[in-house]
């Protein structure tokens, strides 16, 4: 397994993942986030591949306060087997190197198992309440 940048010609590989994982919803165009995110912070756009395939992905980022992380996925025949570690810990890592002191993710209610993997990392859940105005519609 090798982790590196996004590069456009992942695209189809990574909205397929995001879909295979439950991560694509209505009001989320993964095509405008991929988009987004590359004309913002590219270098925070991992995804890992073996043999060539994509088989994970995840979006860092840093605000000057905290580290956000996003789109975290793994192919499902590959999950358990480390990649979703392994792309916590290289965005974790990029985030350190830019002196990012925290990093905060957000996870949907009822999924239990990303609750859990995300504890196994050491993640705690904070005393806060996450509010969202959207400024945008893509549906």
């Amino acid at each position: 397994m090798r982790i590196r940048t996004f590069k456009p010609a992942d695209g189809e590989s990574v909205v397929e993942l995001w879909t295979a994982c439950g991560l694509v919803k209505p009001q989320n165009d993964p095509w405008r986030d991929i988009r987004r995110k590359t004309e913002d912070s590219a270098w925070g756009f991992l995804v890992a591949e073996d043999s060539s395939a994509v088989i994970g992905t995840v979006m860092a980022g840093y605000d000057g306060h905290r580290g956000w992380i996003n789109y975290l996925a793994c192919l499902p025949s590959r999950q358990r087997r480390g990649v979703g570690s392994a792309l916590m810990s290289h965005a974790a890592e990029l985030l350190r190197l830019r002196g990012c002191p925290k990093i905060n993710l957000q996870v949907r209610e009822g999924n239990d198992s990303a609750l859990a993997f995300y504890a196994s990392l050491g993640y705690r859940q904070d005393q806060v309440t996450s509010l969202g105005l959207r400024l945008q519609h893509d549906a």
